[in-house]
């Protein structure tokens, strides 16, 4: 399991630069986006990861690496939404959003390695498909959630499925970049 670890980390070192230049270019404008707005950006993202699995032509000259990125770094931020809730106007440095992002990181891996012993990474034998359509199923688990105003009865929450969203769309980037 300590090639996942150096795996993981490496496919976040890249979402994490991607997310500073794009912090240095933009500054914390995301941190005005209530949660369905970023949700249904996670959900573009991996509509198009599904076209590009089922598609003979892509119109559009990005693969689907960039977009499980995009599905990583928005999972982020949403988390860093929950835990801080919407402003009006960008608030953090980009101190301050590496700092969170990288506390959600941390607890998002935990995740990933605590589940990762307990299902002997069974997710090294899933096919990338797969993982693109469990996460399309998170996200239309979490516009549910969302649409019950945050409340679930016995389920998990929004922050446990963007959490597994951002841990399959790394195992797809391990996957891809094994090939």
């Amino acid at each position: 399991m300590s090639q996942t670890s150096q795996q993981y980390d490496a496919v976040i070192t890249t979402c994490r630069d991607l997310f500073s230049k794009k912090m240095k270019d933009y500054g914390s404008a995301w941190r005005i986006l209530r949660l369905p707005s970023l949700t249904d950006q996670i959900f573009i993202k991996a509509q198009r990861i599904r076209g590009l699995q089922t598609l003979a032509e892509s119109k559009v000259d990005e693969g689907q690496e960039s977009e499980f990125i995009g599905i990583i770094n928005y999972s982020i931020m949403a988390l860093v939404q929950l835990e801080k809730g919407v402003v009006e106007q960008p608030d953090l440095t980009l101190e301050q959003s590496l700092e969170l992002y990288d506390y959600h990181v941390g607890i998002t891996k935990q995740l990933m390695m605590d589940k990762n012993h307990d299902y002997g990474e069974a997710w090294r034998d899933m096919r990338v498909s797969s993982l693109t359509d469990l996460i399309l199923q998170k996200l239309l688990r979490v516009k549910q959630i969302e649409d019950n105003e945050g409340k679930t009865i016995v389920s998990e929450g929004l922050d446990a499925n963007y959490q597994d969203m951002i841990n399959y769309a790394v195992f797809a980037m391990i996957h891809l970049g094994a090939k």
